[in-house]
């Protein structure tokens, strides 16, 4: 037991560990403070438009279907990915080699956690659009009570593919096995995040192919018989092709990244990958960035239904500012007779009924 304590090394900070594999991970002092500055308002971003998202889905009764509550469960896990990028550009450069081994796995296990939910989402998602298209309907007959279900499940995986390495899947007593992306993460937990990853991006893929086919083909065929166009608001094919954009996305955004993550995992010491680094890290951080604005763009319901948050943000905001004045004494200068409301204020009044 003595010996194998001796051979662990828990009680060690990073440094010691970018030590074993001959790498740092410094940055220039005005690089790092750019980066952070940028970073930190992409961030902000990511937070506010994905719980405007959420907000949406909540407060807009015609998003109450299975379709609208998963889509908010993505935006859920991108705005605790804007939480992880927000940990993870403070804790870098110098600061990263004076984390403990607990730190540092509660920084990469926030991004995991994140893509793991992403990953599971769209992966939901495709199967929901499945469903609702073969059955011919812009929605699936889930019940709440399913729809639930698959998002707790969703976020059990995610916590469990996050909490992996810190459960024993490392190189903390085997040093010789440490990834140089993940110094703590052994180079086997790398393909197998890797592998899977793609994997899942691939049956994705194959299902949306699926689905297009498919939709493309029924199209076809009822064109003929159609008295006009086929109205697109009101088939299956509107809420896929703003998915589709979604997990293109996604896809272009993270491949790189799990393709650079595999190379590390099988040891390719000329592939040069922590000069990668950065720029995979921007790339996952546009990601995020870019989903609260295809749902905006490709959803005109949607992109209503933030004007009408940020008007009644916006009224409420004027609203307590006024009772605040209100609220205020009168001084002996000022007219304490009442006065009836203006006609701008009446305009006020009924424009938050209407919101």
């Amino acid at each position: 037991m003595a010996q194998q304590n001796l051979s662990c090394h828990y009680n060690e900070s990073m440094g010691f560990f970018y030590q074993n594999i001959n790498a740092e991970d410094k940055w220039d002092k005005t690089q790092l403070i750019l980066v952070q500055v940028v970073g930190s308002l992409f961030c902000c971003f990511i937070l506010v438009s994905n719980a405007m998202v959420v907000a949406a889905v909540i407060t807009n009764k015609r998003f109450h279907y299975p379709f609208y509550y998963l889509l908010s469960n993505l935006a859920a896990s991108d705005f605790l990915a804007g939480i992880a990028y927000v940990y993870l550009m403070f804790n870098t450069g110098e600061v990263s080699l004076k984390l403990t081994v607990k730190g540092y796995f509660i920084r990469q296990g926030l991004l995991d956690i994140s893509l793991s939910a992403s990953l599971a989402n769209l992966l939901v998602i495709a199967l929901e659009r499945y469903i609702s298209v073969m059955n011919w309907k812009v929605h699936s007959n889930l019940t709440k009570r399913r729809v639930t279900l698959l998002i707790v499940l969703v976020w059990a995986i995610s916590i469990f593919m996050g909490a992996v390495p810190s459960l024993g899947w490392n190189c903390i007593c085997n040093l010789s096995d440490c990834s140089q992306l993940a110094p703590i993460f052994s180079r086997s937990y790398l393909i197998f995040w890797s592998v899977s990853n793609l994997v899942v991006f691939l049956v994705m893929v194959v299902i949306y192919m699926r689905i297009y086919t498919y939709v493309k083909k029924k199209t076809s065929v009822l064109t003929p018989h159609t008295s006009g166009s086929i109205n697109r608001k009101r088939t299956p094919i509107k809420l896929i092709k703003t998915v589709m954009v979604v997990l293109g996305a996604f896809v272009i955004c993270w491949t790189p990244g799990l393709v650079v993550l595999l190379l590390d995992g099988l040891n390719c010491t000329s592939c040069k990958v922590m000069k990668l680094k950065r720029w995979l890290l921007l790339l996952a951080v546009l990601n995020s960035v870019m989903n609260p604005c295809i749902y905006s763009y490709k959803d005109e319901e949607m992109w209503q239904t933030f004007k009408n948050l940020l008007r009644c943000i916006g009224n409420g905001t004027r609203r307590q500012r006024s009772t605040k004045a209100n609220a205020r004494p009168l001084s002996s200068g000022q007219d304490t007779g009442s006065q009836l409301p203006s006609e701008e204020t009446k305009k006020d009044d009924q424009s938050i009924l209407k919101t």
